[in-house]
């Protein structure tokens, strides 16, 4: 399974699979084989059928075609959904390609039947409450009136702390609301994606009883993922595997320290992966910053920061990777006017862009009263302690200067989210798990001094199998 000798360090690992009934944890920093390591080691362990969880429907799918037979390979959600159905419901999954489409239906309901004079009001709050639902089931928050509510994971004051903006009181007690008839519904077998770990974890159901449980991509678990797979666990082995410092998405719900957590929890003895498969020996020098025991299996690769770059030598198959969407946004407009094809991640940022801009007034808005509406709804957001406010304010900006009208404006934006060109260019938070050869870092100077952010950068560098360009928007030459 490997195409390689194994290291010192993977032989460690599978002499203490074998030899011992010791919970593992396996450190795997960026491209060192943690996936071909769990295949062999499935071989190494006595203890079968082993249940191998994975992150998502994706990384399970590609699991399955290279494990064992004795081993069940199921994504978090997969797993959870067979634990809630156990108690022989009959489950109802609700539009599994919009995961939010059972709560939106909820809040229709409840906005169908308020007063007329409320409704607008309810509307104006739609995405802060749809959003706020979605992550209190990630992270484990039940509120007063549900039965077992004594075991939410968190309080509602710590729960409103991840929001992207303070809550006033309408969006918490619609939030509430909404999870209130969620469980419900759940308990009568309609879910969304959510439930199918929220719904297990905290109310329970029938667990299986595998003698190992290994589980990937640990630093990205949120606290229901711990929680359920607590549950599953109970007294048997785990053999977890993740980089601590690939721990990104707290903003979504990944719980920071959750490796060192369960370290100590489970009582795991530490087992590093640190030779790099991936990134080449000058990609992974200019991480030690970062992480100082990084090593590279092979010599090469390139790393640049040059004072200035011009835009007609950026390769075709170049992705450009930015903590935030707006200078994508921006190079994007750029490279295209220079006969460049481009393809912008945004499958999520572009539909939530669009619906905000056309909120902001009627069609024909000029550039000069959109640009003016944009900083009125940003001074909004940010007096209401927004996270996100500044980043999708500057993207609203890059659109309105492309058109003189507000529908202009919002057609531009939309024709770019559907392009399908050579030049890739995504968020750093998208980039995860994906690698490619020439990676341009665009303004690497707004990955701050938080250890989030810290991470990111990491991330973004070590997706480079060979050249790696560090340059601000302010260098690029047009």
């Amino acid at each position: 399974m490997l195409s390689h000798s194994p290291t010192e360090e993977q032989e460690a690992i599978y002499t203490a699979a074998a030899t011992t009934d010791a919970n593992i944890m396996i450190s795997a920093l960026a491209g060192t084989g943690k996936t071909s390591t769990l295949e062999a080691l499935q071989s190494r362990v006595k203890a079968k059928p082993i249940l191998y969880l994975v992150f998502n429907r994706k990384n399970a799918d590609e699991a399955e075609k290279k494990m064992l037979s004795t081993t069940t390979v199921r994504s978090f959600n997969g797993q959870g959904h067979r634990i809630w159905a156990s108690t022989g419901r009959e489950l109802t999954l609700v539009s599994p390609k919009d995961g939010n489409l059972k709560t939106k239906n909820i809040l229709r309901e409840i906005i169908n039947s308020s007063p007329k004079a409320a409704r607008d009001q309810i509307w104006s709050v739609w995405n802060q409450v749809v959003s706020g639902v979605g992550l209190a089931k990630s992270l484990g928050y039940i509120p007063q009136g549900v039965v077992k509510s004594d075991q939410s994971l968190i309080t509602q004051t710590n729960f409103h702390k991840f929001l992207d903006e303070a809550p006033d009181d309408l969006v918490s007690d619609l939030i509430d609301a909404v999870l209130r008839t969620s469980i419900k519904l759940a308990f009568d077998g309609t879910i969304d994606y959510n439930d199918q770990v929220y719904m297990p974890a905290l109310f329970g159901g029938v667990f299986p009883k595998f003698p190992l449980v290994l589980a990937d991509e640990y630093q990205d678990l949120s606290p229901v993922d711990h929680a359920l797979l607590h549950r599953i666990v109970a007294d048997r082995r785990l053999a977890g595997v993740g980089d601590p410092w690939q721990n990104i998405y707290g903003f979504r719900g990944a719980m920071a320290g959750g490796m060192d957590g369960a370290i100590s929890k489970y009582k795991m003895e530490e087992f590093p992966l640190s030779i790099s498969f991936r990134c080449p020996s000058a990609i992974v020098s200019h991480v030690h910053w970062r992480v100082p025991h990084f090593k590279a299996h092979h010599e090469g690769g390139k790393v640049s920061t040059p004072p200035k770059l011009a835009a007609h030598e950026i390769p075709d198959n170049a992705t450009i990777i930015c903590r935030n969407n707006a200078p994508l946004f921006a190079i994007a407009f750029r490279l295209i006017g220079i006969g460049h094809s481009v393809s912008v991640a945004g499958s999520d940022i572009g539909p939530r862009i669009v619906s905000i801009m056309r909120k902001l007034g009627n069609d024909e808005m000029t550039q000069g009263q959109v640009l003016s509406a944009i900083n009125d709804w940003e001074a909004e957001k940010l007096a209401n302690e927004s996270k996100s406010a500044a980043d999708l304010a500057a993207c609203m900006r890059i659109f309105a200067r492309q058109g003189q009208t507000l529908s202009i404006a919002i057609a531009y934006a939309e024709h770019l989210f559907k392009q399908s060109g050579t030049i890739k260019l995504m968020t750093g938070h998208k980039s995860k798990g994906l690698e490619f050869n020439h990676v341009i870092h665009l303004d690497p100077w707004l990955c701050g001094d938080s250890e989030q952010d810290q991470n990111l950068r990491y991330v973004i560098s070590t997706r480079s199998l060979d050249q790696l360009v560090e340059i601000n928007s302010d260098r690029i030459e047009w």
